[in-house]
């Protein structure tokens, strides 16, 4: 074939060149030329059809084009590949622009004919000449093309990639299946698909749709009745329909299989079986079955690129046909309709049906009520019937299902974020083992109903928001409800000693992950157990994610431990103590006096003796003295916890250490400090081994630098690699301290930046001051003094000032410098930024900090 291409590429080169054309744009097998006159493009095309030994095709079109490097722009190019592609190996066509400007040549005229892509029929001619052929099939032109195929009076929005990547599947495989959700648009994208093909199949394109058809049995009739097949003597349908199609080079479309699918496999693999000539491309629910099939998962739109998203185009698309003004420019309609693509899942028909309510709603009205969306998205009686109203698109797919598969895909309607296989069985019912959930999610993911995700390792199960409601719908109606969910709180409550051990290892990260993924689902469990007064449930929750959230910046469970502890005191529940804990870190987000009553309640009820504290964090409801600047008592009640001999993870040391530093007492800080890290290293939770490091690193900053740094540097490794992101944080913000007065500036600001970042992130505007101080005296450091005063402002307070004692040096130069009047207005413009202002500031001077230290070490 190299050779021949070769060849060819020679003669057509050869031809053009002998007739004063040039070529302009070679591609692979194709040329395109340009010539000064239309008598000269005739006779290159009439000297290489002669001289070619392989069949090529060729459309001549005379028209204006702009030439830039050495390239044509212009819409005859179009007209003439559009011409070309309707031709066969060895014909030439021309135009009636250029017809019209030939004489002494045989043309025969073929008539008016729809190119793709062009607006306007346009008069076709046939060049004839002796000893070239002159038989040829009929033009591939969409009107005189064989086939069904209609025009789609909708514009095709998006999906652009996806038509490429079908038509390739479609170049490589002889079945492709579309499959996905109802809505999704798995049949406009077929008809696309079909449409841009047409021209590769001769004998047409025939699309089949299926959805009426109700009994599995008619399938074959309907399809011979489309083609004009009758049946054969001695054979069936089937037989007959796929010995007539032998030899076609045909595209077959066959529309919403998923209720008729094994007669349709049936049919399909007859064809398959008696053609190598017809291609097909099938959609549905799930895949057809046929051993040469090729399923394509049909995705949602796009809706994560806000206004330039897909989905977003889709909605604005079909509002304007119903309202030919409307408008993202519209006050309040661009996040409007970005945030009701986003909660319909990116699926076009129910997106369509939104769009469709702007004749007589606001983008706003409509997503204020698409909590009810079955009764909203409700659109013309024209059409499908399945598609007339959301609900009848989802019931479509519902319907269809088993009574096993309905019951599981209700039940696993409580889940929120997705669930896994244990999730699973925990409410799928004791009478069904593993292996039988987890076919019957096999079968749900197959049929589209769940998306089945298997990026972590492990598979992880979801359902579209849509499906899920509609679900919810059905376990409410049948009455399972609150039994289904009561089952999944309680499931949830359940994984604490798993996750807990898991956490208290050096597998510490993976306990962190399953937080973050399961988020959703133990909030939701969380609320039903604490509003349906199952407290056991509710407060085992409360504080076993509590303490995971803590550590990982999410603070949110702090609020949960908060709510039960009035209904937890009532009855006197063993886990009042934890509780107070978790609520007593309410200082975190800045709430001071709360967390002060929460402590010293707490510490009334464990000394009672009648109440633990899991992992011995009892020492926990002494830190609160510390922001408020009373860190003794923080070590009175550290030494008291210690005196009962239960701190198995050395963390109430580690606090015992920190409040003896912020109280003035660094000898006895660092002698409870030796043996700290050692001790540490000994329960294999990385937690603990990195704030030991972190007290150690704390408390040795002034006296032994180098030590400190290496424990901080090494703290911070663990917190990272094991997920510890508060911990990380606090470790950075001394270690940032120390690198900028012993070790590497540079270093310093990092540390600095990755403090204030997580702090921000997690809304710790408890601790976000100490990394602003430790950057005001690192800018007082460096000479950049205004700065320095502005962010000091706002970082000042008891607390820092304890935590970060330099920053009270820091001041009082900076008042010498600028005197006391300049440096108030300075420090009060820090004082007087909201926390989202300063930390934006504080980015901005760590930025023109580094590069003026770059500047100076070249």
């Amino acid at each position: 074939m190299r050779a021949a291409l070769a060849a060819h590429d020679k003669v057509l080169r050869s031809a053009i060149e002998a007739n004063d054309g040039f070529v302009f744009s070679h591609t692979g097998d194709g040329m395109a030329a340009a010539f000064p006159s239309p008598v000269s493009a005739v006779a290159a095309a009439i000297d290489a059809q002669r001289e070619l030994q392989l069949p090529v095709r060729m459309g001549i079109a005379t028209g204006e084009a702009e030439l830039r490097d050495n390239d044509y722009f212009g819409m005859v190019l179009n007209r003439a590949a559009r011409l070309m592609a309707a031709g066969h190996g060895g014909q030439i066509l021309v135009a009636d622009s250029t017809a019209g400007l030939l004489s002494g040549v045989d043309l025969m005229d073929m008539g008016p004919r729809r190119l793709r892509d062009l607006p306007n029929p346009i008069n076709v001619f046939q060049l004839r000449l002796p000893g070239l052929r002159t038989e040829f099939p009929p033009l591939r032109a969409l009107d005189a093309s064989p086939g069904n195929l209609r025009t789609q009076i909708t514009s095709f929005v998006g999906r652009e990639s996806e038509v490429t990547e079908v038509e390739a599947a479609l170049r490589a495989h002889r079945l492709v299946t579309l499959t996905g959700v109802g809505g999704v648009g798995k049949t406009r994208l077929a008809l696309e698909v079909a449409a841009r093909l047409a021209d590769e199949f001769p004998d047409g394109v025939w699309f089949f749709e299926l959805a009426a058809v109700t009994d599995p049995a008619a399938v074959p009739d309907a399809v011979a009745a489309v083609l004009g097949i009758t049946q054969q003597p001695g054979k069936t349908v089937t037989e007959s329909v796929a010995s007539a199609l032998e030899g076609r080079s045909r595209l077959l479309v066959f529309d919403n299989c998923e209720h008729v699918v094994d007669s349709v496999a049936d049919l399909v693999g007859a064809i398959l079986a008696a053609s190598v000539t017809v291609t097909i491309l099938a959609t549905g629910r799930e895949g057809v079955g046929v051993r040469e099939e090729q399923l394509w998962r049909v995705p949602s739109l796009d809706v994560t690129s806000g206004t330039e998203s897909a989905a977003v185009h889709l909605f604005v698309d079909r509002a304007q046909s119903v309202v030919s003004d409307f408008s993202l420019a519209q006050p309040g309609e661009a996040d409007a309709v970005v945030e009701i693509c986003r909660r319909l899942d990116g699926i076009p028909l129910a997106i369509e049906l939104a769009a469709s309510r702007m004749a007589s709603m606001t983008a706003s009205d409509v997503r204020d009520r698409l909590d009810h969306r079955f009764r909203l998205l409700v659109g013309s009686r024209r059409g499908l019937a399945r598609h007339h109203t959301l609900r009848h698109a989802v019931a479509w797919s519902y319907d269809l299902l088993d009574d096993a598969e309905k019951v599981l895909l209700e039940r696993c309607s409580v889940f929120a974020g997705g669930f896994d296989l244990e999730s699973a069985c925990a409410v799928a019912g004791s009478d069904q083992d593993e292996f039988e959930v987890l076919n019957l999610l096999d079968a749900l993911v197959r049929k589209s109903l769940l998306v089945a995700d298997r990026s972590s390792g492990h598979a992880r199960f979801s359902m579209l928001e849509t499906i899920r409601q509609f679900a919810e719908e059905q376990l409410v109606a049948h009455g399972e409800a609150s039994e289904i969910r009561a089952a999944h709180s309680r499931y949830f409550a359940g994984r604490e000693a798993d996750i807990m051990v898991l956490w208290d290892s050096p597998r510490q990260r993976d306990a962190y992950d399953w937080f973050t993924i399961e988020l959703a689902n133990l909030r939701t469990a969380f609320r039903w157990a604490t509003d349906h007064g199952d407290l056991d449930v509710a407060a085992t929750i409360a504080t076993y994610v509590g303490l995971l959230g803590n550590l990982v910046g999410n603070f949110e469970p702090i609020a949960w431990a908060e709510e039960l502890i009035e209904p937890a005191r009532a009855v006197d529940h063993p886990r009042l103590a934890t509780l107070y804990m978790q609520a007593a870190l309410c200082w975190f987000v800045g709430r001071i006096e709360e967390a002060v009553g929460y402590a010293e309640a707490g510490q009334t009820v464990i000394g009672t003796g009648h109440y633990e504290v899991p992992f011995g964090l009892e020492g926990g409801l002494g830190l609160v003295y510390v922001v408020i600047g009373q860190p003794e008592r923080c070590v009175e009640w550290c030494r008291a916890q210690l005196a009962r001999g239960h701190d198995p993870l050395t963390v109430t040391r580690a606090w015992l250490v920190l409040a003896l530093s912020h109280a003035g007492a660094g000898e006895q800080a660092r002698a409870a400090a030796n043996g700290l890290i050692d001790a540490a290293e000994a329960t294999h939770n990385p937690w603990a081994l990195a704030y030991a490091l972190r007290a150690y690193g704390f408390v040795f900053g002034d006296v032994d630098p180098v030590r400190a740094l290496e424990a901080l540097r090494r703290g911070l490794v663990i917190a990272q690699d094991s997920g510890n992101r508060v911990v990380e944080s606090q470790l950075a913000t001394p270690l940032s301290r120390i690198e900028a007065e012993h070790g590497d500036p540079l270093a310093a600001l990092d540390h600095i930046t990755l403090a204030i970042r997580h702090f921000d992130d997690s809304g710790n505007v408890g601790l976000i001051r100490n990394p602003l101080a430790t950057l005001a005296v690192f800018l007082d450091r460096l000479g950049r003094l205004e700065p320095a005063a502005t962010i000091a402002g706002f970082a000042f307070d008891p607390h820092t000032a304890s935590l970060v004692p330099q920053l009270s040096t820091v001041i009082t130069h900076l008042r010498d410098v600028f005197g006391d009047q300049t440096y108030e207005l300075l420090a009060r413009k820090g004082e007087t930024m909201t926390t989202a202002t300063m930390v934006t500031y504080a980015y901005d001077q760590i930025d023109q900090a580094r590069t003026e230290l770059q500047t100076a070490s070249k």
